[in-house]
C-alpha cells in the first residue's frame, strides 16, 4: 500500500527547501502496528521489543516574532514552534522508554532579531534540557545565521575540534549513530577569512553565476543545490567518516547517519541537498553498515530508498505546524528495521533494512 502527495512547485527560501515528491510504503505488519500503537503505545511489532527508542524533531526555528510566510507563501509559526517542542518533550518523557533524542538542526530562525539571538537559542536549549535523557544536536543554516560556531557549539554541547561539529555515539553495541556537519565547508558560520569559508565562497562563484547566491535561477537539475544556505562535508570529515564506517563494519554495527542536509535527491527537493551529497554517499556505499540516513532542512519531509538499499528519511518541520498541530516523533530500533512513529504532521514510516 502506498500514499502519494502530488508534487508541488519547487519551494525554497532561507535555506528551507520543501519536498517536490514524496512516496511512503507501509507493510501490512506496520499498518497493524500503527492501528494498535496509536491507541495503546505498543513498543514493538508482533510482540518484539526494540533494542532502543529515541525521539526526533527538526527545524523548530523559534523566534519571538509574528507569524510569517516563506517566499512562496507557506505559513510559518515562529512563536508556536516552541510549543511544539514543549509538547514533544512532554510526550517523550511520558513514554519513559526513550534513551535519547535527536534535534536535526535550525533551532532558531534567521529572522530572529539579532539582539535576541543568544537569548532565543538559550531559551530553546532549556526546553530540550527538560527531556529526561541526552539530547544530540546538529547545526543548521538558521543556527549559523544567529550565532557563530564558537558561541553556538558550546550551547548545544556539541563535541568539537577546531570548531567542527561532527561526531558519533553508540547507545547500544549493535548500532552506531553518526552526526555529520553539513556546514563544514560553508559561507556561513565561519569567520570570513577562515579557509572553510574561503573554499565555500570560491565554490559558489564557480557553481552559481547569480549575484544572489541563495537563488537557483538558471541552475538546472541537481545543480540547483549550489546555494549559500547549503554546505558541504570537507575532506577531513570524509576521512573521519571513512574510519568510523570501517570501525563499525569491523564491530558488526549497523549505522544511522544524521545530517541537517538531505543526502538523496529522492527524499528531498534539489535545492535542499548537501553540496557533495554524491561524494558522501559514494563513501557510504562502499560499506554495508549504513542502513538509514536521517535529515531535516526540507520542511515538507520525504522518504526514499537509494540504489544500495539505504533508507533516506527527511523529517517534517516543527516550524510549519499551525497552532494545535505538531511535527515530532520517536523511533523504535530493531535488528532489521527502524519504525518512525510520527505525531500529527510527521509521517510514520517503516524502514526495513536491505540484506
Amino acid at each position: 500500500m502506498h500514499f502519494l502527495n502530488e508534487p508541488p512547485d519547487v519551494k525554497w527560501i532561507n535555506g528551507c527547501c520543501n519536498l517536490v515528491f514524496y512516496e511512503l510504503y507501509l507493510s501490512e505488519d506496520f499498518l497493524d502496528l500503527l492501528a494498535m500503537g496509536s491507541a495503546n503505545g505498543l513498543t514493538g511489532y508482533r510482540g518484539k521489543q526494540p533494542l532502543l527508542s529515541f525521539g526526533v524533531i527538526s527545524d523548530v526555528q523559534y523566534a519571538d516574532i509574528p507569524d510569517g510566510r516563506s517566499f512562496i507563501g507557506v505559513r510559518r509559526y515562529y512563536r508556536h514552534s516552541i510549543l511544539v517542542l514543549q509538547r514533544a518533550v512532554q510526550k517523550w518523557n511520558n513514554s519513559e522508554k526513550l534513551k535519547f533524542t535527536v534535534n536535526f538542526g535550525d533551532i532558531v530562525d534567521g529572522f530572529c532579531p539579532k539582539d535576541q539571538s543568544l537569548s532565543s537559542v538559550e531559551k530553546v536549549v532549556r526546553e530540550f534540557e527538560t527531556f529526561n535523557g541526552p539530547v544530540y544536536h546538529m547545526i543548521g543554516n538558521h543556527c549559523l545565521y544567529n550565532l557563530p560556531r564558537d558561541k553556538l557549539l558550546p550551547l548545544l554541547k556539541i563535541p568539537t575540534l577546531d570548531g567542527r561539529a561532527y561526531y558519533d555515539f553508540s547507545p547500544v553495541p549493535e548500532f552506531r549513530f553518526v552526526v555529520l556537519d553539513g556546514y563544514d565547508i560553508s559561507a556561513i558560520g565561519w569567520p570570513q577569512e577562515h579557509p572553510n569559508s574561503v573554499e565555500a565562497l570560491k565554490f559558489l562563484r564557480e557553481k552559481n553565476p547569480n549575484s544572489e547566491k541563495n537563488s537557483p535561477e538558471n541552475l538546472i537539475g541537481l545543480e540547483r543545490r549550489f546555494l549559500m544556505f547549503n554546505g558541504a562535508v570537507g575532506k577531513e570529515q570524509l576521512e573521519w567518516l571513512d574510519s568510523v564506517l570501517q570501525d563499525a563494519t569491523e564491530s558488526k554495527q549497523k549505522v544511522v547517519v544524521c545530517c541537517h542536509l538531505p543526502l538523496d535527491p529522492g527524499a528531498s527537493s534539489k535545492e535542499a541537498l548537501l553540496w557533495n551529497y554524491d561524494e558522501v554517499m559514494d563513501l557510504v556505499h562502499r560499506y554495508n553498515c549504513v542502513k538509514v540516513c536521517l535529515a531535516g532542512h526540507d520542511h515538507m519531509g520525504g522518504h526514499s530508498i537509494d540504489s544500495h538499499g539505504v533508507h533516506h528519511r527527511v523529517l517534517e518541520a516543527a516550524l510549519e505546524c499551525p497552532p494545535g498541530t505538531d511535527a515530532f516523533g520517536h523511533v523504535d530500533v530493531f535488528h532489521d528495521r527502524l519504525l518512525l512513529f510520527g505525531t500529527d504532521r510527521m509521517e510514520s514510516t517503516e524502514m526495513i533494512f536491505t540484506p
